[in-house]
Order: C-alpha cells, then sequence, then structure tokens
C-alpha cells in the first residue's frame, strides 16, 4: 500500500465511497445529503490543508485531509479526518493512514492532533486512535444523532505529537 498526496484525478475514486459513509450518518457530522462540489470543496482542502490517499494496485483504498485545527495562535494543533472504502475496511488502511497523517503533521511542526468530533459509538475508530496514543479529552453527551443508537456523545480526542 502506498500513501500519497491526492490529485484532482482522485476525487472520482474517493466520491462514491465518501458518498457512502456520509448517507449512512453514523460517524460524520456532514450533512447526510452533501452534495458532490460542496464534499470536494469540504474533503480537498486548499494548503495549508492537505488531502492524500492509499492506494494498492491502482486502487484507492482510503483517505485522509489533514491540516491546521484552528487558525492564528492555535494553528500549531492539526486536525484530521479519515475514511476508509467499506470493502477495504479491517485490512490496515486506516492505522497505515493514521500513522502517515501523525508522521506527515509531526514533519510539518505542528505540537499536537486533536479530533474534534469522534462519534463515540464508532469503536473501532476509537479503539484505532486509543492505539496510536490519543486520549479522550472530554466527550459532549448526545452532541451526534446516530440513526441506529440515537444521541450519543462526541469524543474529544488528543495526542501530542
Amino acid at each position: 500500500m502506498e500513501i500519497r498526496d491526492a490529485l484532482p484525478g482522485d476525487w472520482p475514486a474517493i466520491w462514491p465511497f465518501l458518498r457512502e459513509i456520509v448517507a449512512a450518518g453514523e460517524t460524520y457530522s456532514w450533512p447526510r445529503d452533501v452534495g458532490e462540489d460542496q464534499a470536494r470543496a469540504m474533503w480537498m482542502p486548499e494548503p495549508p490543508g492537505r488531502t492524500v490517499v492509499a492506494v494498492d494496485d491502482g486502487v484507492v483504498l482510503g483517505s485522509a485531509k489533514m491540516g491546521p485545527n484552528h487558525m492564528g495562535p492555535a494553528a500549531h494543533i492539526a486536525t484530521a479526518s479519515f475514511m476508509v472504502a467499506p470493502e477495504h475496511a479491517g485490512r490496515g488502511v486506516g492505522r497505515a493512514l493514521g500513522e502517515y497523517v501523525l508522521d506527515r503533521a509531526r514533519a510539518e511542526g505542528y505540537r499536537a492532533m486533536q479530533f474534534n468530533a469522534v462519534v463515540e459509538t464508532n469503536t473501532r475508530a476509537v479503539g484505532l486512535w486509543r492505539s496510536l496514543g490519543f486520549e479522550v479529552l472530554g466527550t459532549l453527551p448526545e452532541g451526534f444523532h446516530h440513526p441506529v443508537h440515537g444521541y450519543v456523545g462526541l469524543h474529544i480526542m488528543h495526542r501530542r505529537l
């Protein structure tokens, strides 16, 4: 598996799984009916943000975006978001993307990484981030309306770099 900067030509491979994940409404606080143009603008940010893809044999398995969590005097804290195509879940793609993004953020001079909204029922993601050194700083009670579980918490997770 190779992880590299996303190119504009990667979008047609990202969009189908991004649309599926967001439409499910279980892990992302995006509008479930997000349109393609809005999704592209949100997932493929301008610098200093960046998007990467995990590719194997020409197939995009997943993607991550990263950048500063805030601007100005708080711009030294990074944030990131991750999506793995459901048909490639459980193969280490998320871990590989997570490790890559952490290394890249460190190399770019960020001092820490913060995830602002990890849905507490997304136990695979919570477990992965904990295994990569993140801790839950707090949980916003009932911060996310899950289509199956109802109102559940949103974790704020953090790790020093």
